[in-house]
């Protein structure tokens, strides 16, 4: 929200609220977009402390050592994320931003991972999956390779829809499914002269050919992702039908995707709406989630069965 409604420098200081401690800011003055900045910080400390919390408990009762490495990854992480929320206000640097929204997404990622190797299922294993499938472990391997390639598209996707927020300008591209009119945008010197014009008689910022692609970027990508989630259930369908935690996992991964997709085409219609993009960026942060859990879950099947 705070990026959606461009409220990101309501607080002008840091790591104060207009000199205030910020635990210590009265809640008469949380109004406007100070609201939503004000709140996004003390969110963000409640999280680091939890965090901290999360890495001290595994430290005392995990016995694996890689998963007390992830929690002191998670540390390391969380603190270098409260240091780019304060460059981002104290610096000015929308690329900061991009940065910042580009780690929160790999901390939710993180997180979803050390929830899935604290479970019963990964600490005893799966078991043997050859009742599965007349091809023994092999169709996992596939399964495991779709389920990686589909998850880092979808990294790369909130990337790309980061950078676009972070411009805090106007959409480059108002029509959907079209773009411009056309399906392919002509982005020449004279065509976007012409846009342009048309862009500044309506009040529009302007755009270059930079920003038009990398909304069309972001659309194939769109449909890239929608062909990896379809691929991986039809191959979980197909060769795992038996393992019910992906089966399950699948089709409400379907399901999230065309919910993306609506919300996307719905972000360009209502001429980036601020709760729709903020739904957008949210459905899109659960659709990592699902996919960093289709991997893992992928992947220990696969041990399991080549151990």
């Amino acid at each position: 929200m705070v990026t959606s409604k461009n409220v990101g420098l309501a607080v002008p200081d840091w790591p104060t609220t207009f000199g205030y401690n910020m635990f210590l800011f009265p809640v008469s003055k949380w109004i406007g977009g100070v609201l939503f900045e004000h709140t996004h910080r003390l969110i963000a400390s409640v999280v680091g402390c939890l965090t901290l919390i999360l890495a001290f408990w595994l430290w005392r009762d995990e016995e694996r050592h890689f998963v007390k490495t992830l929690g002191l990854i998670a540390v390391a992480a969380v603190i270098l994320q409260g240091i780019l929320g304060g460059l981002r206000v104290t610096m000015l640097k929308d690329q900061i931003g991009i940065f910042h929204a580009c780690l929160a997404q790999a901390f939710l990622g993180l997180l979803v991972l050390m929830g899935i190797v604290r479970t019963n299922f990964w600490r005893r294993g799966p078991g043997n999956l050859t009742g599965l499938t007349s091809q023994g472990w092999k169709p996992c391997r596939s399964i495991t390779t779709i389920a990686i390639f589909t998850t880092i598209a979808i990294y790369a996707q909130l990337a790309l829809g980061a950078t676009m927020r972070h411009q805090h300008k106007d959409l480059a591209i108002l029509d959907f499914p079209t773009a411009d009119g056309a399906w392919i945008p002509d982005t020449s010197a004279q065509a976007l002269a012409t846009l342009n014009a048309w862009r500044d008689a309506r009040g529009l910022s302007d755009v270059d050919s930079f920003q038009i692609w990398l909304q069309m970027t972001h659309r194939f990508v769109a449909v890239l992702i929608g062909a990896g989630v379809v691929w991986f259930a039809f191959r979980v369908f197909r060769d795992s039908s038996g393992v019910t935690v992906l089966r399950r996992l699948s089709i409400f991964w379907i399901a999230l995707f065309f919910l993306q997709f609506a919300l996307g085409a719905s972000v360009i219609w209502s001429n980036k709406a601020a709760d729709i993009a903020t739904t957008h960026v949210a459905v899109g942060a659960l659709m990592l989630s699902f996919g960093v859990s289709a991997w893992a879950i992928c992947s220990r099947m696969l041990q399991s069965n080549l151990t």
